[in-house]
C-alpha cells in the first residue's frame, strides 16, 4: 500500500480549501473528509467519512451490493490506497469478491456471482471535494438496480432533522416505517469464490419465504426521494452538507427497514453497461472559519479518595495556545467556593486535540467539586473516604450479572428483565461446519453425541454473552473467576438479590441471606460443570443455530421454544483447543477455592475438571504453556499439592522469559512457594514488565494505553492490562505502585477522550451513558452495572462516543471479565486508600 504525506499546519489553509493533511485525509478547518482510513466497515466504519465540528456526520461510503446491507452482506476487499499530496487527491483500488470471506470467516458472508475491480478517487478543489467511481467491467442485466455507491449517515445525529433533495423536503423519522419495495435478491445469483468455505449455506439460508438477515435486497425501503441535489441538515451552518451527482441521480432511504441497527443511506446506483464514470460527486461540507473545538474538562464522574493523586484532563482544540487558568470549585449549601485556580500542566497532542492536565492531589476536604476551564465545566464529582464503597462496583453484583443470567426468571419487583429462557438446550452441532459468530465445529464432534442429538443436563447456569445470547466457555469462566478472586482476595460479600436454582427464579433487591457473589461464581461453574458432565470435556460455546435467532431482540425467553429437542433448540459445540482448556482448569480451580465451604460439591467438582484438563491436555506451544503454568499456580494454591509446585518451579526460566504474560499470576505462587531462588529470579524479570506498564502510560494524557491495534473495544485493554496490575500491586508493591490501577479506573469513569464525558460503567457516576446494551439491545436503555467498551477511534484520529444504541464496538457489555474486571479494580482501590493493604 503507496501512501504519501506531508506536514500539515492550519496557517498555510487557504481560505476553505479542502487539503490533505498530515493524517492523510482532507481537512478544511473543522470539515473533514476521511477517504478508507478506517478498517470496519461491517461495523460502519470504514470508507468515505465525513467529520464536522468533531462529530462524524456520514461513513462507509463504497460500493455495494445492496440498497441498505448489514454486517452479513458482502464487502470488497481492498487493494491499494495512494495518498497523493501534491496532487491533493487519495485513491482507493478495491475488488469483489473478498474470497477469504465467502462462506467463511468470524461471520460467513455469500458473495452474489460478479467478480470485479474498480476505482474510487477523491479530489480536493478548494471549498468541496470530487468523488468518482471507475470499475473494470460495465454492470451486468443482472445486477442492474443492485451495484451502487452508498454512504452511509449516522443515526442518531439525525432523528427529527430535516434534509432536503432537488425541491422535495423531509425529516428523518424517529422509526423506520413504510413505503416498502420487493426487489429481486443477490441470492439469486450466489458465487463459487472459496472451495475452502465450510457454511453451510442452506442453514445460513433456510426458508427464503420469511425474513432473513442474510437476504438484505429482497425487501427493502422505499426511497425518501429522488434527485440531482442532496442537502443534510439545511438549517444548520455547522453541520450542513451538500452533495450533488453529475452522473445519475441520488436516492435517499431508511436502512431500519430491513436491518434494526441500520442507518440512513445515500445511494447512487450504476446504470447498466457502467464502468468508468459510473459515479461522480461533488460534496460540499459547510465550513465554518472561526468554528474552534470548546474544552472539554474531563474528571472521575463518581470522584476521588482523599489520599489518591486527582488529576483533571482537559482537551482543548489543536490550535490552542493560549492556554487559560484552571479553577476548582467547592459546592457547598451556599454556593461554591473558590478553593484552587492556576496553570496547568501542558501534556500535549493526542490524536487530534491537545490536551492540559490540572493537578489538585493536594486538596482533601470531603464535599463536592467540579473543575472550570474557560467556560466549560467537569460534572460534579465527591472528595471522601467513602468514595469507592458505595454504588460502585456493587451495581455490576446487584443488577448486570442478574440480569444477564441464563436459563432463570429475572424479577425486578414490577419488572421482568427477561423470562426463564433457554430451557431446551442444548442439541449437537453439526460437523465441519463455519457457523455464526466465530463458532465452528471439526469432522467430530469430540464426544459420544451425534449431530443433531440432544445433549442433556445443559440448561442450568451462565450468562448470556452481552448482547448476544450464547454461552461462551471463556465468558463463563472468566467471570466466575474474577468473582472467585474478588471474594478470596477482598472478602467482598453483597446480599440483595434472591436466587433460586431449582425455580430458576430471580428476584432483585431481595436479600436472601447468601453472599451474591458467591452465588454467582454457582452460576458460572454450573454450566461448565454441567458440559463437562454431559460431554467428558468442556463445550466451545452454546449458540443458536440461525441467524434469524442471533440476531433476536427482546425477551430472551423467545428466542427459542422452550420445548427440547426440535429445530429452534441451541447447538452445543466442542473444540480441540489446549490453550483455552488451561485457561479454563486454571480458573476453575480458583472458583474451587471460593466455592470451598460455601457448595462443597460444585467445589470439588471444579477442582477434579481442573486436574483432568491438566493432566490430560497437550502443551505444545508458548500461550498453552503459559495458560498450563498459570493453572498448576491456581492447582497448588488450591491444593498444595507438591507436583504442581515442582512443575511451576521447574518452568522458572519460560516464566522470567516470558514475564510480561507470566508475571500477573506468578507473585501469589511465588509467596505460598516459599522458593528464594525462585523469587529472585522472578524479582530480577518484573522490571521489564514494569516497563512495559510505563510505556503504556505515557502514551496518552490519562495515563493508559489507547488502542494498540484492535478495530473495537476501546476500553478491554485498559481494563484488562489493570486488572492484571492489580495482582502485580498486590504481590510486588516495591516494585509496581498503585497508580495504574487508580488511572484505569478513571478511564472508565469519564477520564477518556472525546467531548462524551460520560462513565463506561453505566448507572455509575455523576454522567454515564444512557444506551448501552447487555439483553436490553435496541431499547435505547442500559442496564446498571454493565461495563462498555465505550470510547472508540474513527480512524485516524477521532474519538467517538454515540448516543446510539446498536454500536456493538461502543456499547455493547460483553463478558469474558470485561464486567467484573472493573469490580475487581475498585475493590483493589478502596483497600489500598483505606489503608487496608498488609
Amino acid at each position: 500500500m503507496a501512501i504519501a504525506v506531508v506536514a500539515f499546519c492550519s496557517i498555510t489553509i487557504q481560505a476553505q480549501d479542502f487539503k490533505i493533511n498530515s493524517s492523510g485525509y482532507f481537512q478544511n478547518y473543522g470539515a473533514n473528509v476521511m477517504v478508507f482510513s478506517d478498517v470496519y466497515p461491517e461495523g460502519h466504519q470504514g470508507g468515505l467519512t465525513l467529520v464536522l465540528n468533531g462529530d462524524r456526520k456520514a461513513s462507509n461510503g463504497d460500493v455495494r451490493f445492496e440498497i441498505s446491507p448489514g454486517q452479513w452482506q458482502a464487502l470488497p476487499k481492498i487493494r491499494e490506497r495512494v495518498v497523493d499530496v501534491e496532487n491533493n487527491e487519495i485513491t482507493v483500488k478495491l475488488s469483489y469478491p473478498d474470497s477469504t470471506r465467502h462462506l467463511s470467516g468470524f461471520n460467513p458472508t455469500i458473495y452474489p456471482d460478479f467478480a470485479f475491480n474498480y476505482t474510487i478517487k477523491v479530489k480536493g478543489e478548494k471549498d468541496y471535494l470530487v468523488l468518482t467511481v471507475d470499475l473494470d467491467k460495465p454492470v451486468p442485466e443482472s445486477f442492474v438496480g443492485k451495484l451502487g455507491f452508498n454512504i452511509e449517515l449516522v443515526p442518531s445525529t439525525l432523528l427529527g432533522r430535516p434534509w432536503l433533495m432537488d425541491n422535495n423536503s423531509g425529516i428523518f423519522p424517529h422509526q423506520a416505517t413504510g413505503p416498502t419495495m420487493k426487489q429481486n435478491s443477490n441470492i439469486e445469483h450466489i458465487g463459487n469464490f472459496n472451495s475452502k468455505g465450510k457454511a453451510d449455506l442452506n442453514q445460513l439460508l433456510l426458508d427464503k419465504s420469511i425474513y432473513n438477515p442474510m437476504i438484505a435486497d429482497d425487501i427493502v425501503s422505499a426511497p425518501f426521494a429522488k434527485g440531482k441535489k442532496f442537502v443534510l441538515n439545511p438549517d444548520d451552518e455547522l453541520s450542513k452538507i451538500t452533495i450533488e451527482s453529475e452522473k445519475g441521480d441520488l436516492s435517499l432511504y431508511d436502512g431500519r427497514i430491513n436491518h434494526n441497527n441500520g442507518w440512513f443511506i445515500l445511494r447512487s446506483e450504476f446504470p447498466v453497461g457502467a464502468k468508468d464514470g459510473a459515479v461522480k460527486w461533488i460534496i460540499r461540507p459547510s465550513v465554518d472559519k472561526k468554528w474552534y473545538y470548546s474544552p472539554v474538562v474531563q474528571t472521575s464522574q463518581v470522584g476521588y479518595h482523599p489520599d489518591q493523586k486527582k488529576v483533571s484532563v482537559i482537551e482543548l482544540d489543536s490550535r490552542t495556545s493560549d492556554f487559560k487558568d484552571v479553577a476548582l470549585y467547592k459546592i457547598d449549601a451556599d454556593g461554591q467556593k473558590l478553593v484552587k485556580e492556576g496553570r496547568a500542566k501542558d501534556w500535549g497532542a493526542f490524536l487530534r486535540y491537545h490536551y492540559i492536565q490540572f493537578d489538585f492531589s493536594e486538596v482533601k476536604g470531603d464535599g463536592l467539586y467540579k473543575v472550570v476551564y474557560d467556560g466549560s465545566e467537569s460534572p460534579v464529582f465527591r472528595i471522601a473516604k467513602d468514595v469507592w464503597t458505595k454504588g460502585i462496583w456493587q451495581t455490576e453484583v446487584e443488577y448486570f450479572l442478574p440480569i444477564q443470567m441464563c436459563h432463570m426468571r429475572v424479577n425486578e419487583k414490577y419488572r421482568v428483565w427477561h423470562g426463564a429462557c433457554h430451557n431446551d438446550d442444548a442439541r449437537m452441532a453439526k460437523t465441519d461446519i463455519n457457523h455464526i459468530d466465530g463458532y465452528t465445529q471439526g469432522t467430530s464432534t469430540l464426544c459420544k453425541y451425534q449431530p443433531g442429538e440432544i445433549v442433556p443436563g445443559l440448561n442450568v447456569g451462565g450468562w448470556h454473552d452481552a448482547g448476544d445470547y450464547d454461552l461462551r466457555i471463556e465468558s463463563q469462566s472468566s467471570e466466575a473467576y474474577v468473582l472467585a478472586m474478588a471474594y478470596e482476595n477482598y472478602g467482598a460479600y453483597w446480599d440483595e438479590t434472591a436466587i433460586d436454582f431449582d425455580k430458576k427464579i430471580v428476584e432483585m433487591h431481595q436479600p436472601d441471606g447468601k453472599n451474591d457473589i458467591l452465588q454467582q461464581v454457582e452460576n458460572g461453574a454450573m454450566t461448565i460443570v454441567a458440559g463437562w458432565k454431559a460431554l467428558g470435556r468442556l463445550y466451545r460455546g452454546i449458540i443458536c443455530p440461525t441467524v434469524r435467532q442471533y440476531v433476536h431482540l427482546g425477551d430472551a425467553v423467545t428466542e427459542t421454544d422452550n420445548i427440547i429437542g426440535n429445530d429452534d433448540d441451541r447447538w452445543v459445540f466442542t473444540e480441540d483447543n489446549p490453550g483455552r482448556e488451561f485457561q479454563v482448569a486454571a480458573q476453575l480451580a480458583g472458583i474451587s477455592r471460593a466455592l470451598k465451604g460455601y457448595n462443597d460439591s460444585l467445589s470439588d467438582e471444579c477442582l477434579n475438571i481442573s486436574r483432568s484438563i491438566f493432566d490430560r491436555t497437550r502443551s505444545d506451544s508458548n500461550w498453552i504453556m503459559t495458560n498450563k503454568i498459570h493453572a498448576a499456580v491456581e492447582l497448588y494454591l488450591a491444593t498444595k499439592e507438591r507436583n504442581y509446585r515442582d512443575f511451576v518451579l521447574a518452568q522458572e526460566n519460560f516464566i522470567c522469559n516470558n514475564i510480561n504474560q507470566t508475571g500477573w499470576f506468578i507473585g501469589r505462587f511465588d509467596k505460598a512457594a516459599g522458593d528464594k531462588k525462585f523469587s529472585k529470579a522472578i524479582r530480577k524479570a518484573l522490571p521489564k514488565l514494569r516497563e512495559m506498564y510505563i510505556a503504556n502510560e505515557n502514551k496518552t494524557p490519562y495515563g493508559v494505553p489507547n488502542d494498540r491495534g484492535n478495530t473495537t473495544s476501546g476500553s478491554w485493554e485498559p481494563q484488562g492490562l489493570a486488572y492484571n496490575y492489580c495482582f502485580l500491586h498486590d504481590s510486588y508493591p516495591d516494585i509496581f505502585e498503585p497508580d495504574y490501577i487508580f488511572n484505569a479506573v478513571q478511564y472508565l469513569l469519564g477520564m477518556h477522550p472525546g467531548r462524551n464525558q460520560s462513565s463506561f460503567v453505566t448507572g455509575v457516576g455523576s454522567e454515564t451513558m444512557k444506551q448501552a446494551y447487555g439483553v436490553n439491545r435496541a431499547e435505547w436503555s442500559y442496564i446498571p452495572g454493565g461495563v462498555s467498551p465505550g470510547t472508540n477511534l474513527i480512524r485516524p484520529d477521532l474519538p467517538e462516543l454515540l448516543r446510539f444504541p446498536y454500536l456493538w464496538q461502543e456499547g455493547e457489555y460483553c463478558m469474558g471479565g470485561h464486567t467484573t474486571w472493573f469490580m475487581y479494580m475498585v475493590l483493589a482501590t478502596n483497600k489500598i486508600l483505606n489503608g487496608d493493604e498488609k
